[in-house]
Protein backbone atom coordinates (compact mmCIF):
# COMPACT_ATOMS: atom_id res chain seq x y z
CA UNK A 1 0.00 0.00 0.00
CA UNK A 2 0.78 3.77 -0.84
CA UNK A 3 1.94 5.38 2.80
CA UNK A 4 0.31 8.64 0.97
CA UNK A 5 -1.52 9.59 -1.49
CA UNK A 6 -0.27 11.08 -4.41
CA UNK A 7 -1.05 14.46 -5.99
CA UNK A 8 -2.04 14.05 -9.87
CA UNK A 9 1.45 15.94 -11.08
CA UNK A 10 3.99 14.65 -8.74
CA UNK A 11 5.07 11.42 -6.89
CA UNK A 12 8.18 10.25 -4.98
CA UNK A 13 10.71 8.32 -5.73
CA UNK A 14 9.95 5.46 -2.94
CA UNK A 15 6.20 5.75 -4.19
CA UNK A 16 7.19 5.12 -7.74
CA UNK A 17 9.29 1.93 -6.08
CA UNK A 18 5.99 0.50 -4.21
CA UNK A 19 3.77 1.43 -7.60
CA UNK A 20 6.41 -0.91 -9.49
CA UNK A 21 6.41 -3.64 -7.04
CA UNK A 22 2.51 -3.52 -7.13
CA UNK A 23 2.65 -3.79 -10.84
CA UNK A 24 5.34 -6.79 -10.43
CA UNK A 25 3.88 -8.58 -7.97
CA UNK A 26 0.41 -8.39 -9.97
CA UNK A 27 1.74 -9.54 -13.51
CA UNK A 28 3.74 -12.47 -11.51
CA UNK A 29 0.07 -13.92 -10.01
CA UNK A 30 -1.32 -13.52 -13.39
CA UNK A 31 1.23 -15.41 -15.06
CA UNK A 32 0.98 -18.20 -12.44
CA UNK A 33 -3.04 -18.01 -12.40
CA UNK A 34 -2.50 -18.40 -16.39
CA UNK A 35 -0.12 -21.26 -15.80
CA UNK A 36 -2.28 -23.15 -13.72
CA UNK A 37 -5.33 -22.72 -16.06
CA UNK A 38 -2.98 -23.84 -18.66
CA UNK A 39 -1.99 -27.42 -16.71
CA UNK A 40 -5.58 -27.77 -15.35
CA UNK A 41 -6.86 -27.41 -19.11
CA UNK A 42 -3.94 -29.66 -20.03
CA UNK A 43 -5.21 -32.41 -17.43
CA UNK A 44 -8.47 -32.19 -17.96
CA UNK A 45 -7.73 -32.97 -21.62
CA UNK A 46 -5.91 -35.69 -21.03
CA UNK A 47 -8.07 -37.49 -18.97
CA UNK A 48 -11.33 -36.48 -21.62
CA UNK A 49 -8.73 -38.44 -24.20
CA UNK A 50 -8.36 -41.27 -22.19
CA UNK A 51 -11.90 -41.73 -21.32
CA UNK A 52 -12.70 -40.88 -25.43
CA UNK A 53 -10.09 -43.79 -25.71
CA UNK A 54 -11.51 -46.23 -23.84
CA UNK A 55 -15.38 -46.01 -24.92
CA UNK A 56 -13.60 -45.88 -28.30
CA UNK A 57 -12.08 -49.50 -27.70
CA UNK A 58 -15.00 -50.61 -25.10
CA UNK A 59 -16.42 -54.00 -26.60
CA UNK A 60 -19.44 -55.36 -25.01
CA UNK A 61 -19.40 -58.22 -27.27
CA UNK A 62 -16.45 -59.73 -25.75
CA UNK A 63 -17.66 -59.08 -21.81
CA UNK A 64 -18.69 -62.83 -20.65
CA UNK A 65 -21.75 -63.86 -21.02
CA UNK A 66 -23.85 -63.91 -17.98
CA UNK A 67 -26.50 -67.13 -16.88
CA UNK A 68 -29.64 -66.17 -18.36
CA UNK A 69 -33.10 -67.21 -17.01
CA UNK A 70 -35.08 -69.48 -19.71
CA UNK A 71 -38.55 -69.35 -19.68
CA UNK A 72 -40.22 -72.21 -22.01
CA UNK A 73 -44.11 -73.39 -22.78
CA UNK A 74 -44.40 -77.11 -22.26
CA UNK A 75 -47.12 -79.35 -23.03
CA UNK A 76 -46.77 -83.25 -22.46
CA UNK A 77 -48.32 -85.56 -25.40
CA UNK A 78 -49.83 -88.80 -24.22
CA UNK A 79 -48.49 -91.10 -26.37
CA UNK A 80 -46.77 -91.70 -30.09
CA UNK A 81 -50.01 -91.59 -32.16
CA UNK A 82 -50.75 -87.65 -30.61
CA UNK A 83 -47.25 -86.91 -31.29
CA UNK A 84 -47.70 -87.94 -34.75
CA UNK A 85 -50.80 -85.80 -35.40
CA UNK A 86 -49.22 -82.66 -33.96
CA UNK A 87 -46.18 -83.84 -36.37
CA UNK A 88 -48.64 -83.78 -39.38
CA UNK A 89 -50.21 -80.27 -38.38
CA UNK A 90 -47.15 -78.65 -38.03
CA UNK A 91 -45.78 -80.45 -41.02
CA UNK A 92 -46.05 -76.83 -43.20
CA UNK A 93 -44.12 -75.19 -40.91
CA UNK A 94 -40.62 -77.74 -40.26
CA UNK A 95 -37.49 -76.16 -39.98
CA UNK A 96 -35.05 -78.50 -39.08
CA UNK A 97 -34.49 -81.89 -37.10
CA UNK A 98 -32.11 -82.74 -34.42
CA UNK A 99 -30.72 -86.10 -33.12
CA UNK A 100 -29.80 -84.58 -29.65
CA UNK A 101 -27.45 -86.96 -26.82
CA UNK A 102 -27.59 -85.57 -23.56
CA UNK A 103 -25.00 -86.90 -21.00
CA UNK A 104 -25.11 -85.48 -17.33
CA UNK A 105 -22.61 -85.29 -14.72
CA UNK A 106 -22.12 -84.38 -11.14
CA UNK A 107 -19.30 -84.02 -8.76
CA UNK A 108 -18.23 -87.38 -6.71
CA UNK A 109 -19.71 -85.73 -3.49
CA UNK A 110 -22.96 -84.35 -4.90
CA UNK A 111 -21.39 -80.69 -5.08
CA UNK A 112 -23.72 -79.86 -8.28
CA UNK A 113 -27.23 -81.59 -7.23
CA UNK A 114 -26.81 -80.47 -3.36
CA UNK A 115 -26.99 -76.98 -4.99
CA UNK A 116 -30.25 -78.01 -7.25
CA UNK A 117 -27.81 -77.72 -10.25
CA UNK A 118 -26.81 -79.83 -12.80
CA UNK A 119 -24.36 -79.88 -15.38
CA UNK A 120 -25.01 -80.93 -19.05
CA UNK A 121 -23.06 -82.47 -22.30
CA UNK A 122 -25.43 -82.48 -25.43
CA UNK A 123 -24.32 -83.62 -28.69
CA UNK A 124 -26.02 -83.05 -31.92
CA UNK A 125 -26.66 -85.14 -35.06
CA UNK A 126 -23.70 -87.61 -34.20
CA UNK A 127 -20.94 -85.14 -33.27
CA UNK A 128 -21.37 -82.82 -35.48
CA UNK A 129 -20.98 -80.04 -32.47
CA UNK A 130 -21.60 -79.92 -28.77
CA UNK A 131 -22.77 -77.94 -25.90
CA UNK A 132 -21.76 -78.09 -22.33
CA UNK A 133 -24.54 -76.36 -20.15
CA UNK A 134 -24.29 -75.61 -16.55
CA UNK A 135 -28.42 -75.26 -15.18
CA UNK A 136 -29.82 -74.24 -12.05
CA UNK A 137 -33.15 -73.48 -10.01
CA UNK A 138 -35.12 -74.97 -12.10
CA UNK A 139 -39.16 -74.69 -11.84
CA UNK A 140 -41.82 -75.97 -13.35
CA UNK A 141 -45.48 -74.54 -12.76
CA UNK A 142 -48.75 -75.02 -14.84
CA UNK A 143 -46.74 -75.92 -17.86
CA UNK A 144 -44.44 -72.89 -17.77
CA UNK A 145 -40.76 -74.17 -17.09
CA UNK A 146 -37.83 -71.42 -15.68
CA UNK A 147 -34.34 -72.43 -15.21
CA UNK A 148 -30.84 -70.37 -14.96
CA UNK A 149 -28.76 -71.36 -17.77
CA UNK A 150 -25.27 -70.39 -18.86
CA UNK A 151 -23.69 -72.67 -22.04
CA UNK A 152 -21.37 -72.77 -24.35
CA UNK A 153 -19.83 -74.81 -27.24
CA UNK A 154 -17.20 -77.62 -26.45
CA UNK A 155 -14.91 -79.57 -28.89
CA UNK A 156 -17.02 -82.98 -29.20
CA UNK A 157 -13.69 -85.27 -29.30
CA UNK A 158 -12.81 -83.57 -26.10
CA UNK A 159 -16.66 -84.07 -24.95
CA UNK A 160 -16.40 -88.37 -25.69
CA UNK A 161 -13.66 -88.16 -24.02
CA UNK A 162 -15.11 -86.66 -20.80
CA UNK A 163 -17.81 -88.73 -20.79
CA UNK A 164 -15.32 -91.85 -21.03
CA UNK A 165 -13.52 -90.50 -18.17
CA UNK A 166 -15.32 -87.57 -16.24
CA UNK A 167 -12.31 -87.20 -14.47
CA UNK A 168 -11.06 -85.20 -18.19
CA UNK A 169 -13.69 -82.18 -16.95
CA UNK A 170 -11.41 -80.55 -14.40
CA UNK A 171 -8.80 -80.83 -16.96
CA UNK A 172 -10.44 -78.80 -19.98
CA UNK A 173 -8.62 -75.40 -20.24
CA UNK A 174 -10.36 -72.72 -22.05
CA UNK A 175 -14.05 -73.53 -20.66
CA UNK A 176 -15.64 -70.71 -19.27
CA UNK A 177 -18.75 -73.11 -18.11
CA UNK A 178 -16.12 -75.83 -16.64
CA UNK A 179 -14.51 -73.26 -14.76
CA UNK A 180 -16.89 -71.64 -13.31
CA UNK A 181 -18.42 -75.40 -12.04
CA UNK A 182 -14.84 -75.36 -10.57
CA UNK A 183 -15.08 -71.68 -8.62
CA UNK A 184 -18.31 -71.85 -7.67
CA UNK A 185 -18.94 -75.41 -6.81
CA UNK A 186 -16.41 -76.31 -3.89
CA UNK A 187 -14.87 -79.66 -3.88
CA UNK A 188 -15.31 -80.59 -6.93
CA UNK A 189 -12.58 -79.69 -9.10
CA UNK A 190 -10.63 -81.70 -6.83
CA UNK A 191 -12.46 -84.62 -6.10
CA UNK A 192 -13.53 -85.03 -9.90
CA UNK A 193 -16.70 -85.67 -11.50
CA UNK A 194 -19.21 -88.51 -12.06
CA UNK A 195 -21.37 -89.15 -15.08
CA UNK A 196 -24.87 -89.75 -13.88
CA UNK A 197 -25.66 -91.13 -18.13
CA UNK A 198 -28.67 -89.68 -20.01
CA UNK A 199 -30.89 -89.83 -22.28
CA UNK A 200 -31.47 -89.56 -26.77
CA UNK A 201 -34.03 -86.99 -28.11
CA UNK A 202 -35.37 -86.35 -31.51
CA UNK A 203 -36.53 -82.80 -31.57
CA UNK A 204 -38.17 -81.33 -34.90
CA UNK A 205 -38.19 -77.46 -34.91
CA UNK A 206 -41.35 -75.21 -36.55
CA UNK A 207 -41.33 -71.87 -36.68
CA UNK A 208 -45.15 -71.24 -36.43
CA UNK A 209 -47.05 -67.98 -35.96
CA UNK A 210 -43.81 -65.90 -34.67
CA UNK A 211 -42.78 -68.74 -32.60
CA UNK A 212 -40.22 -71.65 -32.44
CA UNK A 213 -41.94 -74.69 -31.48
CA UNK A 214 -39.94 -78.16 -30.42
CA UNK A 215 -41.48 -81.33 -30.97
CA UNK A 216 -39.93 -83.82 -28.68
CA UNK A 217 -39.37 -87.33 -29.06
CA UNK A 218 -37.68 -88.55 -25.70
CA UNK A 219 -36.72 -91.71 -25.46
CA UNK A 220 -35.40 -93.14 -22.06
CA UNK A 221 -34.13 -96.67 -21.09
CA UNK A 222 -37.44 -97.24 -19.54
CA UNK A 223 -39.20 -95.52 -22.07
CA UNK A 224 -40.85 -92.69 -24.77
CA UNK A 225 -42.12 -89.43 -23.78
CA UNK A 226 -43.68 -86.73 -25.99
CA UNK A 227 -43.44 -83.27 -25.87
CA UNK A 228 -43.85 -79.86 -27.69
CA UNK A 229 -42.15 -76.88 -25.86
CA UNK A 230 -41.73 -72.96 -26.91
CA UNK A 231 -39.24 -70.42 -25.36
CA UNK A 232 -41.05 -67.06 -25.23
CA UNK A 233 -40.42 -63.91 -23.37
CA UNK A 234 -44.50 -64.03 -22.96
CA UNK A 235 -45.05 -67.87 -22.29
CA UNK A 236 -48.70 -67.22 -20.98
CA UNK A 237 -49.34 -66.03 -24.60
CA UNK A 238 -47.75 -68.29 -26.14
CA UNK A 239 -49.37 -71.16 -24.32
CA UNK A 240 -52.63 -69.25 -24.93
CA UNK A 241 -51.62 -69.99 -28.50
CA UNK A 242 -50.71 -73.52 -28.48
CA UNK A 243 -53.39 -74.90 -26.31
CA UNK A 244 -55.55 -73.23 -28.89
CA UNK A 245 -54.24 -74.65 -31.91
CA UNK A 246 -54.14 -78.39 -30.43
CA UNK A 247 -58.13 -78.04 -28.73
CA UNK A 248 -59.38 -76.88 -31.90
CA UNK A 249 -57.65 -79.89 -33.50
CA UNK A 250 -58.61 -82.19 -30.94
CA UNK A 251 -54.97 -83.04 -30.08
CA UNK A 252 -55.07 -84.13 -26.55
CA UNK A 253 -52.02 -82.55 -24.45
CA UNK A 254 -51.56 -81.60 -20.44
CA UNK A 255 -49.34 -79.10 -18.42
CA UNK A 256 -45.70 -80.48 -17.92
CA UNK A 257 -44.93 -80.66 -14.32
CA UNK A 258 -41.34 -81.95 -14.09
CA UNK A 259 -38.23 -81.30 -16.62
CA UNK A 260 -36.71 -84.31 -18.70
CA UNK A 261 -33.82 -84.51 -16.68
CA UNK A 262 -36.18 -84.87 -13.51
CA UNK A 263 -37.61 -87.84 -14.89
CA UNK A 264 -34.58 -89.41 -16.04
CA UNK A 265 -33.76 -89.48 -12.62
CA UNK A 266 -36.85 -90.86 -11.19
CA UNK A 267 -36.57 -93.80 -13.03
CA UNK A 268 -39.79 -94.18 -14.70
CA UNK A 269 -42.12 -92.54 -17.17
CA UNK A 270 -44.82 -89.71 -15.44
CA UNK A 271 -47.83 -91.20 -15.14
Amino acid sequence: MLRRKPSKTQVKIEDKEELEEARRLSSSSSSSAAAAAVSSASTSGAASSTTAFLLHHFDPSKLPPKPHRIVEVKLRLPDQRTHQSVSDLLAPFHFKTHLQENVFFDGSDRELSSKFAVLRLRFYDGDSHCVVSLKARASIVDGVSRVEEDEEPLDPAIARACVSEPWRLAAVENSRILKRVKDEFEGVGEKGFVCLGGFRNVRAVYDWQGLKLELDETQYDFGTSYEIECESAEPDKAKKLLEDLLTKHGISYEYSKVSKFAIFRSGKLPE
